[in-house]
């Protein structure tokens, strides 16, 4: 199992690297650029070298840098979905200088359109940035189902996959509190969701787990994470996930409300068998 956490890009790529292994971790997830907004650090190559290096040397897997939450694929306003267009394709190019990682990012709300309008929207994007020689895989993030979120569903996914033309490009980031809020049961029946999703979507698509707990119960399409154990998915569950054969090379990544001594702490948790 590959474990680790989400950590601040202030201090450059290299010292990301250096905190993960730190507290234990062997992976880590990073935003682009603001997380509410759009500005994003000028990238040093000779940094994000250093990372790769550093990356390869602890036998990390894979990193995901995850896209602002300010990115509405499949909004109704042209705008705002020019402005999601924008910024994604920057963002890979951008990707570039750590390559092989991990382009993640939510679906977005079609904010009334309908669902197949939002997937539609959404597809349009991806067949517009992905590129043939990118070296990034493009991850769509599962969705708890708020307000007109895209994505709760995995047939929502799977419908956007079949409309992208570079199916090698695209893959999925699974979060474990989300599709709990969304009504899968990975408390009381993880085998049975993640059958669910190879039917589906096919588990050669999964590419990286986010390892949340969840402050809701099952179906509450409300996503609130939680720290591991605390929440209504609980721990045991949690453990389970985490050490599926299924799933083994994967980078799962905590999003919970954590400080590192915290993330350090949960990482222990998870990591005993």
């Amino acid at each position: 199992m590959h474990i680790g956490c989400h950590l601040s890009t202030t201090d450059g790529f290299l010292a990301m690297g250096q905190t993960a292994l730190s507290i234990g971790a062997d992976t880590f997830q990073f935003f682009t650029r603001n997380p509410r907004g759009s500005r994003a650090r000028q990238i040093d190559p000779d940094d994000a070298q250093a990372l790769m290096d550093f990356m390869d040397k602890h036998h990390f897997a894979r990193i995901i840098a995850h896209a602002p939450y300010t990115l509405n694929p499949c909004s109704s306003d042209d705008r705002t979905r020019q402005f999601a267009l924008d910024t994604m394709k920057d963002d890979l190019a951008r990707m570039e200088f750590t390559p092989g990682q991990l382009y993640n990012f939510h679906p977005g709300s079609h904010t009334g359109q309908g669902i197949e309008k939002g997937i539609e929207e959404i597809t349009l994007l991806l067949n517009s940035i992905i590129t043939e020689d990118q070296s990034t895989t493009v991850l769509l993030e599962t969705m708890a189902g708020k307000g007109t979120e895209v994505g709760s569903r995995f047939e929502e996914i799977r419908a956007i996959i079949d409309g992208v033309r570079m199916h090698d490009k695209i893959g999925v980031c699974m979060d474990t509190c989300h599709i709990f809020d969304a009504g899968y049961d990975i408390r009381g029946n993880w085998d049975k969701v993640l059958s669910e999703f190879d039917r589906i979507i096919g588990i050669g698509k999964l590419k990286a787990i986010h390892l949340n707990d969840s402050m809701n119960t099952l179906g509450s399409h409300k996503d609130r994470h939680q720290r591991i154990g605390e929440g209504g998915i609980g721990l045991e569950a949690l453990q389970r996930i985490a050490h599926c054969p299924a799933l083994s090379g994967l980078p799962f990544c905590l999003e919970t409300p954590n400080d590192l001594e915290g993330y350090r702490r949960e990482i222990e948790l998870l990591s005993a068998k």
